[in-house]
């Protein structure tokens, strides 16, 4: 039997990162290991500089994930104009509440002029969270990452900075012989709130062995690791595509 986290993320807006091409900041279908790394990592207290543990911890991870509601996807068009005078002071960036004289070095080119960006999101969405560890005996363990959701270091967030959560995310601790199993026996939001079909909860899942049955099932290769001194998306694997049907909740008041 696996020691499995449940985790809801129901927010205003979420964004799944996908490797940035040019200035289009794209996004999966569902989060990927590296977003559960960075997340759990902020909770947990983890730095940036901190890429050994955060290797490390990305390394365990395991995930199952079903879509409660898919919401609607946008994409927000941002520009700012670096050649401004109030943006070209060194103090005029900040990271984590702190001048930052860093970020404006570079080509002359990248520091001044205007940039644009064009980042999308899903509004409206609910998402449930299967997650195990490998090895299980390693610290941290899933108690102590289910303790720092509930009461994390640091806010979190779904992707981005602006993607805050409207509910809490820790949903239980629970075991199952399967992720996917975990997961499709944990009840899904009631039908209208979802407005979704009892036979269409999509759902994505790392291969365990698990021999639960599920119909349609399709591999579907992606890029969700990342390299976290040089801070850009890595490698190629594969997560299975399938549709389950968990049980209804008698309520939810989230």
């Amino acid at each position: 039997m696996l020691n499995i986290l449940l985790l809801r993320l129901d927010a205003p807006l979420m964004s799944f990162g996908a490797p940035i091409v040019d200035n289009y900041g794209a996004i999966q279908a569902f989060p990927g290991r590296s977003q559960w790394t960075g997340l759990l990592a902020n909770a947990l207290g983890y730095h940036h500089q901190d890429s050994n543990q955060l290797y490390r911890l990305q390394s365990r991870i395991r995930f199952a994930v079903r879509c409660d509601r898919p919401g609607i996807p946008i994409m927000d068009y941002q520009t700012v104009d670096l050649g401004q005078d109030f943006m070209r002071d060194d103090n005029a960036w900040a990271t984590r509440d702190k001048p930052d004289s860093h970020s404006r070095k570079g080509a002359p080119s990248t520091a001044t002029g205007t940039h644009i960006r064009y980042r999308h999101y899903l509004a409206d969405s609910i998402y449930t969270a299967a997650i195990c560890l490998e090895p299980i005996s390693e610290d941290p363990d899933i108690e102590t990452i289910a303790a720092a959701v509930g009461r994390p270091a640091r806010p979190l967030f779904i992707g981005r900075k602006c993607c805050l959560p409207a509910s809490p995310l820790f949903l239980s601790v629970i075991e199952a012989p399967s992720l996917i199993e975990g997961l499709n026996a944990f009840p899904r939001i009631p039908i209208k709130r979802s407005g979704m079909k009892p036979d269409r909860f999509l759902s994505a899942w790392w291969d365990d062995g698990s021999n639960f049955q599920i119909s349609s099932v399709r591999t579907i290769p992606i890029t969700d690791e990342r390299d976290w001194v040089n801070q850009i998306h890595t490698g190629r694997r594969f997560l299975n595509h399938g549709q389950i049907n968990p049980p209804e909740a008698p309520h939810d008041n989230r």
